[in-house]
């Protein structure tokens, strides 16, 4: 049976077993029970009352964090011409379709991949190497545009992606342990807000079930579903 450690049951100790907090609450007790030496990420879980094996149910979407993710994302662009030359100006690492035989070659330093629609045809061709591991470019996701400029501003910025699993759990990370709990609220509101807006319409029940906020190495801290059903 697996023990945990000194440190993680004194943060343990610091939250009440079967309480739902407010998020704010819930927020302090993450950053006060924190206890790695490195900059822990900040995650929500959220359990949906909703069936991911029909496709009308399916929960997935985009945020824009108010506060960022708090981690430098590498950003890499498939486009030519004056969309290569938007997309540097905006900030991308890495511009190009010389970047495509790379990527089949096993190169994969970046972070996010956006391209343009009318490299699609190409980069589908990398399904196998990109899809596995959730970098294939999706329009749903913003990151199959021509409006490359406002994709990769967005997604330094703050942009994250969610999706719920097979078991209807929607995993994503609202931030760092070092940000102000203020930050990491707004970053939570925003994610939340999200999500209820992003209900299905064949959703019956209760759509969000439970609300849980933890650090990296730290426990969950349940927080009140009731104001997202």
């Amino acid at each position: 049976m697996h023990t945990h450690g000194k440190k993680y049951r004194a943060a343990a100790e610091k939250r009440e077993l079967g309480k739902a907090y407010a998020p704010r609450q819930a927020l302090d007790i993450v950053k006060g029970g924190a206890y790695a030496k490195f900059d822990e990420t900040v995650e929500v879980a959220v359990r949906l009352g909703v069936d991911p094996r029909h496709a009308d149910q399916v929960v997935r979407g985009t945020v824009v964090l108010p506060a960022g993710t708090g981690k430098k994302v590498r950003v890499a662009v498939i486009a030519v011409g004056e969309k290569a030359r938007e997309a540097e100006a905006a900030g991308a690492d890495f511009v190009g379709a010389e970047l495509l035989p790379k990527i089949k070659e096993g190169w994969m330093d970046f972070d996010v991949l956006i391209a343009t629609p009318d490299q699609m045809g190409q980069v589908g061709q990398l399904g196998r190497v990109l899809g596995p591991r959730g970098l294939m470019p999706n329009p749903k996701a913003g990151t199959v545009t021509m409006d490359v400029t406002r994709a990769v501003r967005e997604v330094k910025a703050g942009k994250i992606e969610f999706r719920v699993d097979k078991a209807g759990n929607v995993h994503a990370p609202i931030g760092k342990v070092s940000f102000s709990a203020d930050a990491l609220n707004e970053n939570f509101t925003a994610f939340m807000d999200q999500i209820v807006r992003a209900k299905p319409a064949a959703a019956k029940g209760v759509y969000v079930k439970n609300v849980t906020v933890s650090s990296t190495m730290g426990p969950g801290v349940a927080i009140d579903s009731t104001p997202y059903r």
